[in-house]
């Protein structure tokens, strides 16, 4: 079973854990950007600020989670 994980690494022994995992060819470390260069493009943060404000300006217009989740799987079947 291949799975993928990103993990935070937060003690200098769980990276020699992976590390000895590694030397054994049980897990395949795999680099990856860490995030700090990635921007979120302005047309969805505007997009967001937009739904805010509908939400605030209209609250009648919100459903529950729990109804959200029901029309989904409406949609589902």
């Amino acid at each position: 079973m291949a799975a993928t994980y990103h993990i935070r690494i937060k003690k200098d022994y769980a990276a020699a854990l992976i590390e000895d995992l590694q030397k054994v060819d049980a897990v395949e470390l795999i680099e990856v950007d860490n995030g700090d260069d990635f921007e979120i493009p302005l047309w969805q943060k505007e997009t967001v600020l937009n739904r805010l404000k509908d939400a605030k300006e209209h609250p009648e217009k919100l459903i529950s989670w729990d109804e959200a989740k029901l029309r989904i799987n409406k949609l589902g079947n």
